[in-house]
């Protein structure tokens, strides 16, 4: 297969060139800045090119048969709302619709796990655990907001496209190992406790939107992509407890066990955490 990646010269962007090459494929990355950071292959080919520029997008997407739509300014707080904003709901829109304009329609994109308002959010407001992608949204900041837009435009252009099947992935803190994210999200660190202390591997992130490419759905699915445990040894039922106590536990928390559920990454993708940590994230 021949795959678009745009934002192919950030951390995860990295992580999925080196694994779309690992498996054979052949990646065109896109981003604004002219390097993927020291990555040469014979299969890899790199535009400079930026998501507002939809004719620019348009010519590097041409004879790709997939696209990984990466680009997008990833946190809230270094920008001004409306960069934030403006530059993320256009750019995820001009990335899928360029796409489909060049025939192709297999699509995977980055959303997130504040798409329903979390960790930015003022006070995160969690309607049940573990949180699935039932659970309805309560964005209330500019970054949250345009992850949450990005679903609803792979939503409407999956109606108006009915062969094309788009992926939206939920990602959580993406580190090369759980011990990174461990130093970040401490059990009774405010910081932790707002992102509900999860995480996930670049390695299993970059399987994941792979797999999205080739699996058998059509229209558009929303997956959280999120390792299995915390980033804590205190057990989730007693973290929520003592955190959340009037958030109602719904299903599996046991153990260490995930505030997210990723169920439907597994069933409909075949997608699993596991595995020995694979460094592709380079500091």
């Amino acid at each position: 297969m021949k795959i678009a990646v745009t934002g192919g010269s950030g951390a995860l962007g990295r992580a999925i060139l080196a694994e779309a090459l690992r498996q054979g494929h052949r990646v065109v990355a896109i981003d604004r800045v002219a390097s993927a950071h020291g990555l040469k292959h014979e299969n890899l080919s790199c535009v400079t090119a930026d998501i507002c520029d939809y004719g620019k997008l348009v010519r590097a997407f041409e004879g790709c048969d997939g696209l990984i739509h990466m680009a997008a300014i990833p946190t809230p707080g270094n920008h001004r709302d409306h960069i934030i904003h403006n530059n993320n709901v256009v750019g995820s829109y001009n990335a899928m619709r360029a796409a489909i304009e060049c025939g192709i329609v297999r699509i995977c994109q980055a959303s997130s796990v504040n798409a329903i308002g979390l960790a930015f959010s003022r006070t995160p407001r969690f309607d049940y655990f573990p949180i699935d992608e039932r659970h309805p949204n309560y964005c209330e900041e500019p970054y949250s907001l345009s992850k949450w837009i990005c679903e609803q435009q792979a939503d409407s252009l999956a109606r108006r496209y009915e062969t094309v099947g788009i992926a939206s992935m939920r990602f959580h803190y993406v580190v090369d190992e759980r011990a990174i994210a461990a130093e970040v999200f401490g059990a009774q660190n405010p910081v932790g406790i707002k992102h509900l202390w999860a995480y996930v591997r670049f390695d299993a992130s970059a399987r994941a939107c792979l797999l999205a490419l080739d699996a058998p759905f059509v229209g558009h699915e929303v997956f959280y992509i999120v390792a299995p445990d915390t980033t804590v040894d205190v057990p989730s039922a007693e973290l929520a407890a003592r955190y959340y106590p009037d958030v109602p536990i719904v299903g599996e928390l046991g153990g260490s066990g995930s505030f997210f559920s990723s169920r439907k990454a597994h069933k409909l993708l075949g997608w699993s955490h596991a595995g020995e940590p694979v460094k592709l994230h380079a500091n």
